[in-house]
């Protein structure tokens, strides 16, 4: 894939040699990358700014026993049909380990808020939730199932998208006009009293087209986070980027922060810091996938302008993660075996991950997980305010986390203030299919020899799937770009 990549320089390595190339950051993308390059014969070096691998992958161990709960604070779920993901999965022998990822609302006895201090059960939901609707619109002629489909999009929207957040279209009568005219017997479930979302919306594409154009995006990332075609990883999803790190042969740097790079005809010039002293090497290749909140913050030389706005104005969400290390699974006397709630409030979704390991070690709740404003807000908060906050509204929602000696630790983890990633993932909501074509092309665009990658510059922003794309997408350019050529058209933008 990378072997035929040529060079107009007559003093450098032939065609079909081996190359030297450095790879920027140590998550998904850098490490399926050094894997491949290497596989293909070149030489890799990995240098990454924090003390471990994984990036946003980054799963929390309460204890050193090796079965140990755990907590995935980073991602902890992908799609079954994540088919990149799936084969290095194979690859590494981990295709066993992969497990259903229970979701929100998953279970019967999961809980969902309506109201600030009113929560019901999932199996309750339909009767109460399609009451609302119809109170709401007043004199209709809509039938019980569009009411049930409405009811159940606006509860799942709710769920996903951060308080207050206006950038999404409501479930207004447009929607359930069209709706309205599907026939929802087939994608009634269970005693008809829930709704196939997803498979309404794949199989009418006018749904996403029309009523939510503009927000395709937001439209695909609730139905995805609700959606049963998901999986994780026994042990956490840094079994994931462990066993990957473990193929590669080449040097990884942990603890070397990239404070500058700059581009030049015949390579890139790094500039390091290591133990507060900061040295700057030549690079023949360089592969960068490190998140842009954290890259513009470093001295950029020899960029062109257009690339310089992309690593400026790519917006990311912060999300936040709190987990609880339980004395026992309490919420199984509430009848819960899995899946996860609404909460409302600040806590927003709270998930019940399976006990793997020895009982006695205790259960780990996913107290809280929030995204954007709400996830900044909590961000925002000292690691003892968090707690308070997750005690008084979970244990609104679940008396039995109140029982005295039922929490024995707790840890938290705000990716929008974490130095190094200052952000959790791209969130292209309310852009048109055109917008973020080009956001991703302006993303991944190289600059001479210096090319890129990471979940930002590929279509799947926020998953795994999408950081192991934008490896696919980059070795492809690097094989067919002459890279001085390449260098000549970037001086003529």
């Amino acid at each position: 894939m990378f072997r035929s990549l040529r060079t107009d320089d007559e003093s450098g390595p032939s065609a079909g040699e081996p190359r030297r190339v450095t790879v920027l950051g140590a998550g998904v993308a850098g490490l399926v990358a050094a894997y491949e390059l290497e596989r293909l014969g070149h030489q890799v070096e990995i240098i990454e700014a924090s003390n471990r691998v994984g990036g946003r992958v980054y799963t929390h161990r309460f204890g050193a026993a090796p079965d140990a709960p755990f907590a995935d604070l980073g991602a902890m779920r992908l799609r079954t049909d994540h088919t990149r993901t799936l084969h290095y999965l194979t690859e590494l022998g981990l295709l066993g380990d992969i497990r259903e990822f229970r979701t929100l609302f998953a279970d019967d006895d999961n809980v969902l808020s309506i109201e600030d201090d009113r929560h019901i059960k999932v199996s309750q939901a339909p009767t109460v939730l399609t009451a609302r609707l119809a109170e709401r619109l007043g004199d209709h002629s809509y039938r019980p199932a569009t009411l049930l489909f409405g009811a159940w999009l606006n509860a799942c929207l709710r769920a996903i998208a951060p308080r207050d957040f206006h950038d999404w279209p409501e479930v207004s009568t447009g929607l359930l006009d069209l709706v309205d005219r599907i026939d929802l017997e087939p994608y009634l479930r269970g005693d008809g009293s829930k709704v196939d979302l997803h498979a309404v919306v794949a199989d009418h594409p006018q749904i996403r087209s029309g009523v939510f154009r503009g927000h395709e995006r937001l439209l695909d990332d609730v139905l995805d986070e609700t959606s049963p075609a998901l999986y994780r990883l026994r042990g956490g999803m840094a079994t994931f980027t462990n066993a990957l790190a473990a193929r590669i042969r080449g040097r990884v740097s942990l603890g070397h922060e990239v404070v500058g790079l700059s581009v030049r005809d015949d390579g890139v010039a790094v500039g390091v810091r290591h133990e507060g002293k900061v040295v700057y090497r030549h690079c023949d290749y360089v592969l960068c996938t490190i998140p842009f909140t954290v890259l513009r913050e470093a001295m950029l030389d020899g960029f062109d302008s257009d690339k310089l706005a992309a690593v400026h104005e790519t917006q990311y969400w912060p999300a936040t993660k709190i987990a609880l290390l339980c004395r026992e699974p309490f919420w199984a006397a509430d009848g819960i075996a899995g899946g996860a709630s609404f909460t409302g409030g600040l806590v927003r979704q709270t998930y019940y991950p399976p006990v793997e390991g020895d009982p006695a070690h205790g259960a780990v709740l996913l107290a809280s997980y929030t995204i954007g404003p709400d996830a900044e807000e909590m961000g925002r908060l000292d690691p003892a305010a968090r707690y308070r906050v997750v005690l008084n509204e979970v244990g609104r929602m679940h008396p039995g986390l109140l029982e005295r000696g039922m929490i024995r630790d707790a840890v938290g983890y705000a990716w929008g203030r974490h130095r190094w990633s200052l952000g959790a993932a791209t969130i292209r909501w309310g852009q048109d299919a055109r917008t973020r074509e080009e956001q991703q092309w302006a993303a991944a665009r190289p600059q001479g020899r210096l090319f890129f990658a990471g979940e930002h510059c590929s279509s799947m922003p926020a998953w795994i799937e999408g950081a192991i794309e934008s490896v696919s997408d980059v070795l492809r350019d690097m094989e067919s770009r002459d890279p001085r050529e390449l260098m000549r058209l970037e001086r003529r933008r």
